[in-house]
C-alpha cells in the first residue's frame, strides 16, 4: 500500500502577518497517534479574532518557538486551528505533549503565522488518488482535509532522493545530462552533469510529492 509525504505550498501566504502569542498545552486536547506520525495536523484552539488576524482561510498556521535566537535554534510545528471564543486572544491551546517533550515546559512564548508550507502523510484511498498522476496534474484537496481546493502536483522524489522531472515520461529512473534543476544545481555557468532522475508520473516508489494549493 502506497504512503506519501505530501508537501503543500500556499502561494497566497507570501508575507504572512506574524503575531506573538502564548502557547499552552491543554489536557482537554489529545495528541493522537495520527498527529504524532504526521498523518493528521495537530489540532489547536484559538480565539476567532486571532484566526481572523492571521488571514488563514484553511485555518492552518505555523507556530515557531525560539529556543536560542543567537544559535538559530527553534521549534516549528504546523497546527490546524479550531475557533473557540473562550480562548484568550493572545493564547493558543495545543494538545498535551506537543511542546513539553522538547522544551520541558507546557507553556512558551511563540510566533504564529499563516503557514507558507506544510506537510502531511497520506495513505490508503488518499494516497491512491496520486497514483498515475503526473507533474502538472491536479488532485482534489479533500485528500489532505481541504475540500473545495485543488492540489497542483509540482514535483517529487523517491526514497533515494532522485527527483521527478517534468520532461521525462513515465515513472522509471533514467540517467540524464542536466544543466539545471530539478536534479542538478550547477555551481558554474554552463556546467552540466549526468544525474539519475525519475519520470514525471507518480508510482508507489515515490515517497515525497510536492504540491501547491490552487
Amino acid at each position: 500500500m502506497a504512503t506519501f509525504k505530501v508537501v503543500v505550498g500556499d502561494p497566497e501566504a507570501k508575507e504572512p502577518r506574524v503575531i506573538y502569542v502564548k502557547i499552552v498545552e491543554s489536557e482537554e486536547l489529545k495528541l493522537s497517534e495520527a498527529m504524532k506520525e504526521g498523518r493528521e495536523l495537530i489540532r489547536a484552539r484559538a480565539n476567532p479574532k486571532l484566526i481572523e488576524m492571521l488571514n488563514t482561510p484553511y485555518r492552518i498556521a505555523t507556530v515557531r518557538i525560539w529556543k536560542d535566537r543567537e544559535k538559530k535554534e527553534k521549534i516549528s510545528i504546523t497546527v490546524r486551528l479550531e475557533p473557540d471564543p473562550k480562548v484568550p486572544e493572545d493564547t493558543v491551546y495545543v494538545p498535551a505533549g506537543t511542546i513539553s517533550e522538547k522544551l520541558s515546559s507546557g507553556e512558551a512564548l511563540a510566533e504564529i503565522f499563516r503557514a507558507k508550507a506544510f506537510q502531511i502523510v497520506v495513505e490508503g484511498a488518499s494516497a491512491a488518488a496520486f497514483i498515475g498522476k503526473k507533474i502538472g496534474d491536479y488532485v482534489d484537496g479533500s485528500v489532505i482535509g481541504i475540500p473545495g481546493k485543488r492540489l497542483l502536483i509540482t514535483g517529487g522524489s523517491d526514497s533515494s532522493g532522485f527527483p521527478m522531472v517534468p520532461t521525462v515520461p513515465g515513472s522509471a529512473k533514467k540517467a540524464l545530462l542536466l544543466s539545471s534543476p530539478p536534479g542538478f544545481h550547477p555551481k558554474n555557468e554552463g556546467e552540466r552533469k549526468r544525474k539519475i532522475v525519475r519520470g514525471n508520473m507518480i508510482s508507489e516508489e515515490i515517497v515525497q510529492i510536492n504540491t501547491k494549493l490552487t
